[in-house]
């Protein structure tokens, strides 16, 4: 009788225990400042066949447990379900952490009280079930503890009460758990395995005010990096946040893992998934604070426009223009040289929307693209050449109805002809890039459409000063020597500066067309010319023409063989560059070697000048070929988005970029648009 009363009321016990569903206060009496105790709700769901639950942790003092990604220290909590019966899983829900330093060691975790949702997954409701989970937690202060707890607990689902007490905890827990928000994407995931940076772009459609973002992730990979504080910045609604990479295994592999973004902001924490990848991504420009001051590098861009290399080929078109203003009226020189500034403006507002149609379908941006389409480039042959006979008087000027004269009034003294040789002094002028045009360009395309039109405007106006400083005052013009028969000399003579022009175009079509075509057409162009050449003005023009050819084309043999006399110093032969590989710089500079990357095209005049008067020269040239030296090359002449991603990655939008990476400059020496000598050197000798 006394053995069946004891059975009795253990049994009472155990159905009144089992109905509240608690382990109690748990403690180790190794480790007294920590006591944990596992409870459930009493909150189920027939159907989906769950019971609400939750693990409730209080920490003494200065005492601390982590994050299921802990950081740069310290162990995740875990809980070994494998003896339980009639549980098939359980979910831990964690409530958004905070950050903790410790002698330059950050971790992610929790002091003091914390609640821990979990969502328990039975097999069949109708059955009790045996909970035995072995909790296994670390703790912290300047010392570290690793302390397990056993959490039993018998139950049926079915007979489960209401335990209030329970459910306000499991509640506070769960409003800090981040959830999905509608207004919150997280749009990109930009992983650069030679930084060791992640850059994330989220936008909060309601806007953010002081977010947080932590990442981590369940494959190997990414368990093995700690992911540490971003630099968080807010553009409008789009959220910026660059942070550093770390792993004790060596350098994190992220490209093409999936990451778990976790934001905070107040109020509200969201998490979701995003796919790191090693493309560059776009990141916002906060126009506010520095539009003026890129404005004014737009200006004096488009101004030093004027006397880069490339411009000097339509300088012929230009003085062409100013020559022929002699004896005009101040008026009709004000207006035709708005006419030229404005389609200089023009030229750049077609660009402007070129680039952002670009922008808008996702292709690649940049300065100077247009000459990597053969069909631009055909376009402008055939436009340069039309110049080029315009100016050596092969065709007659009509002012007249007829469509056929529309072209060759485009060089005469119409306003729209002036407008027309703006147009396309711009276009000439675009394989170039100039001091202040790289930034203002990178800018631009940065930014919303409003600031990029804005900031390709103030390229036009820099460009156009010099048309409009003759505009506002037509004097200067007037000031130009008296009418004479030099007119007709200077004007041949920049018809076959423009005839050069239309060659040097034709040439670039030898990377879309085979040679022998190109120079087919280059032949038939050439003998049309010639034999109008020879209609319009005789024989001697015609000789002289084919002299200055064929000087063109064998003044490379010419200088060659001068070389014994020391009449001119020959250029050395190139060194041997490989092609770009960006996985490989790092390596490289590991390694203890210098890398010099040349990003260039063949379009590219500045990308030549720079070739010519410092790369091939000394004492760079012998630098260049010294044995720590690697050369890299990326040809951006057709289009390539490993190129374009590459420039981007480094802030540029065109060509020429060339870059030092070494020891001591593991990030790269960015070198300014124009080289020199002591440039080159100074930046070898520093990433050495």
């Amino acid at each position: 009788m006394l053995l069946l009363v004891a059975v009795l009321s253990l049994f009472i016990s155990m159905n009144a225990w089992a109905k509240t569903a608690t382990t109690g206060w748990l403690h180790n009496p190794e480790h007294p400042p920590i006591q944990v105790r596992f409870m459930l709700t009493g909150q189920t769901d027939p159907a989906a066949k769950t019971v609400e639950g939750l693990l409730e942790v209080q920490l003494d003092d200065d005492w601390k447990t982590y994050w299921r990604s802990p950081g740069e220290g310290g162990v995740a909590p875990s809980i070994d379900w494998s003896l339980s019966s009639n549980l098939s899983s359980v979910d831990w829900h964690w409530p958004m952490p905070k950050r903790y330093e410790f002698l330059g060691v950050e971790t992610l975790g929790y002091k003091h009280h914390i609640n821990f949702p979990m969502t328990l997954h039975i097999e069949d409701m109708n059955k009790p079930v045996f909970v035995s989970g072995k909790l296994v937690m670390s703790s912290c202060t300047n010392i570290c503890v690793l302390t397990d707890y056993e959490l039993s607990l018998g139950f049926k689902p079915t007979d489960i009460d209401n335990n209030e007490e329970a459910m306000h905890l499991y509640n506070q827990g769960m409003s800090h758990v981040p959830q999905t928000q509608p207004s919150v994407t997280v749009d990109a995931a930009g992983w650069n395995e030679k930084t060791r940076e992640l850059t994330l772009v989220a936008t909060n459609t309601l806007g953010w005010q002081q977010p947080d973002v932590f990442v981590d992730g369940e494959s190997q990979n990414v368990k093995d990096a700690s992911f540490l504080k971003p630099t968080v910045d807010v553009v409008g609604n789009t959220l910026v946040a660059k942070m550093a990479v770390n792993s004790w295994f060596g350098t994190p592999k992220l490209n093409g893992e999936s990451l778990n973004v976790t934001i905070s902001d107040n109020g509200f924490a969201v998490e979701e998934p995003v796919v790191a990848t090693n493309q560059p991504i776009t990141v916002p420009v906060d126009t506010s604070a520095n539009l003026w001051e890129i404005i004014g590098f737009a200006l004096l861009g488009g101004l030093i426009l004027n006397i880069m290399p490339c411009v000097l080929p339509v300088l012929g078109m230009k003085l062409s223009s100013v020559i022929a203003t002699e004896g005009l009226a101040r008026k009709q020189i004000r207006l035709q040289f708005l006419s030229s500034a404005a389609g200089i403006v023009t030229s750049f507002w077609l660009l402007a929307g070129f680039l952002m149609a670009l922008k808008l379908s996702g292709q690649a941006l940049g300065w100077g693209i247009q000459f990597q389409s053969p069909y631009f480039i055909g376009a402008m042959v055939i436009i340069t050449v039309l110049f080029a006979a315009n100016m050596l008087g092969l065709f007659e000027i009509r002012l007249s109805s007829n469509t056929n004269t529309w072209l060759a009034t485009q060089g005469d003294d119409s306003y729209v002809g002036h407008f027309v040789q703006g147009m396309f002094a711009t276009l000439l002028a675009t394989p170039c890039s100039a001091p202040f045009l790289g930034t203002a360009v990178a800018f631009a395309l940065g930014a919303d459409m409003i600031t990029l039109f804005a900031i390709f405007t103030a390229l036009a106006v820099g460009m156009a000063a010099p048309w409009l400083i003759i505009a506002l005052f037509p004097r200067l013009a007037q000031m130009l020597p008296k009418p004479g028969a030099w007119m007709d000399k200077v004007k041949t003579l920049f018809g076959f500066m423009m005839l050069a022009t239309s060659i040097w175009l034709l040439s670039l079509m030898t990377n879309f067309l085979s040679t022998a075509v190109v120079v087919l057409i280059g032949a038939l162009m050439l003998t049309i010319l010639l034999w109008r050449l020879g209609k319009a003005k005789g024989r001697k023009p015609v000789i002289f023409a084919l002299v200055m050819v064929v000087l063109g084309a064998g003044g490379g043999l010419i200088a060659g063989s001068m070389t014994a006399d020391n009449w001119s110093t020959p250029l050395p032969q190139d060194h041997a560059w490989k092609p770009l590989d960006v996985d490989a710089i790092d390596g490289y500079v590991k390694a203890g070697k210098t890398v010099v990357v040349d990003v260039t095209a063949d379009w590219c005049i500045t990308c030549k000048v720079n070739k010519m008067s410092v790369l091939l020269q000394e004492p760079v040239h012998s630098q260049l070929g010294g044995d720590n030296i690697v050369l890299m090359r990326g040809d951006w002449t057709k289009p390539s988005d490993y190129i374009t991603g590459y420039l981007r990655n480094n802030g540029r939008y065109g060509v020429p970029f060339n870059i030092v990476y070494g020891p001591s400059a593991p990030e790269g020496i960015a070198l300014p648009v124009i080289l020199n000598n002591d440039v080159v050197l100074d930046a070898l000798k520093t990433a050495q």
